[in-house]
């Protein structure tokens, strides 16, 4: 008999064997109630600066959520029936999305996101009732009441879930105006730092980059005519975006290469880029250049660098041209590492002012290629699963996979890497409990004494992340 109720375990993800259950609760316990550190989100900071509350329930839980959309889409539903693309909803067509969610609860069995759900149903917003056809609209009601109160603004939430720092993605034109809004808000005690991801500007064939150009020119005052100019204006930005909290630039291409060119021959394909004749391979070319160069940049103004490849992105055209980016048609690709990142390792890998965090989607290379170059390099750590990735199995696997090569130590803090503002507190939680699986494995089997496993997952949640990205 299915049953109806939702209920949250106390011991949910900890190891079946007793023994090692109690040491991962009592691990758990000593970080449980730790403030969050999330040095890369993608929630946007108008929502802090403006404290806004949010509209209704598929707004908050569903359209933003690629997770949960791009499932439901697998499974027959339209992504404009979940809101995707379609501005603010009215209150019958929320209602569709969010019972759409309800309907296909089963679809999501076995998955983060069902993880993730329950468990702001339970703890966020007190729902003990299964979402079901015939649950939806009383569901619906119970969280419409829920953010109506002015206590769960976003701001309100922020200090409910007790995030000390909070990593935007922005653009490098973008003014950080909501940013600068937040700093010199006295009555603000969290921090909120911007990122700066200038991918959309290293890609020279993608279609308007010679207009992303111009506006970068003008953005920052620095002609960009030629290549020079073009990195001198890139590094303006850099400085801005600092001079507003930044603490790290954030890179996301299909590749890892950073393959040197002839500063002559690189400043040619920067002129066939400008001119729209460039070709894809040469395109590519100049992508590598450019990465090289921002690593190097990152050992001068010390912007910790992020990379995370291996991504086909938009896979679904006409999805892409209906709805836009970042609607869950990105799919997982494999990725080379080793001999792609030596251009610029060898240029700076030893260099005492470079951090480079390796994150990918191809967990292939955890324990092949990325341990190993973050157990050698003091430049180098080993980004935590994420997207994809940052799932109960595949979380214990990069675990076992990194930690014999590279230990504790050479690995970044959690990522949560979400839109959906309110899966925060329960997506760290789920990492904390996941570490103290594995440290409790380790001390279980002799491997580890149960005070050292105190001090490392203490470590994995406050002192790698502040080091890390610098807080």
């Amino acid at each position: 008999m299915t049953t109806t109720s939702l209920r949250l375990y106390p011991d949910r993800l900890f190891p079946a064997d007793e023994r090692t259950r109690a040491v991962a609760r009592r691990l758990h316990a000593s970080v449980a109630d730790l403030p969050i550190i999330s040095p890369h989100s993608h929630v946007p900071a108008q929502w802090i600066a403006e404290d806004i509350s949010f509209d209704d329930p598929a707004a908050l839980l569903i359209t933003p959520d690629h997770y949960v959309t791009r499932l439901m889409h697998a499974n027959g539903v339209p992504l404009h029936e979940l809101g995707v693309g379609q501005g603010r909803l009215d209150e019958p067509a929320a209602r569709r999305a969010f019972a759409h969610l309800c309907e296909h609860w089963a679809d999501f069995r076995g998955t983060p996101v069902r993880y993730w759900l329950e468990n702001q149903f339970v703890e966020m917003f007190g729902i003990t009732e299964k979402p079901s056809r015939e649950s939806a609209d009383r569901l619906y009601d119970t969280i419409a009441a829920w953010l109506a109160d002015p206590a769960n603004s976003a701001r309100r939430l922020m200090e409910r879930f007790d995030i000390a720092v909070l990593a935007t993605t922005d653009a490098p034109c973008d003014d950080l105006t909501h940013h600068a809004a937040l700093r010199s808000d006295g009555s603000f005690t969290r921090r909120v730092v911007p990122t700066f991801r200038p991918d959309k500007y290293l890609e020279a064939a993608h279609p308007g980059w010679a207009s992303l150009v111009q506006r970068l020119g003008e953005t920052s005052g620095v002609p960009v005519d030629d290549l020079p100019g073009f990195l001198a204006a890139l590094q303006d930005r850099r400085a801005y975006f600092q001079q507003h909290g930044a603490v790290s630039a954030d890179h996301s291409h299909a590749d890892l290469g950073t393959t040197r060119l002839d500063e002559d021959e690189a400043n040619r394909l920067y002129q066939l880029g400008l001119s729209g004749s460039i070709t894809t391979e040469q395109a590519t070319a100049l992508r590598r250049h450019l990465v090289w160069h921002q690593v190097r940049m990152a050992c001068e103004d010390g912007l910790t660098m992020t990379l995370h490849p291996a991504v086909a992105r938009d896979h679904h055209r006409p999805s892409f041209e209906r709805y836009g980016a970042d609607i869950g048609a990105d799919i997982p690709i494999s990725v080379e590492v080793t001999r792609a990142l030596q251009p610029a390792l060898e240029s700076f890998g030893t260099h005492p002012n470079l951090t480079l965090v390796l994150f990918t989607l191809d967990e292939t290379v955890f324990s092949r290629e990325i341990a190993p170059l973050a157990g050698f390099y003091p430049s180098v750590y080993a980004g935590v699963p994420w997207w994809f990735l940052d799932a109960p199995d595949a979380i214990k696997r990069y675990r076992r996979a990194v930690t014999e090569t590279a230990g504790f130590t050479r690995t970044s803090g959690f990522i949560d890497d979400t839109r959906a503002f309110c899966s925060i507190p329960t997506r760290h939680d789920m990492s904390r409990r996941l570490d103290a699986c594995h440290l409790a494995d380790l001390v279980v089997e002799h491997r580890l004494d149960e005070d050292e496993a105190l001090e490392t997952i203490h470590s994995l949640v406050v002192d790698n992340p502040r080091k890390v990205f610098q807080l």
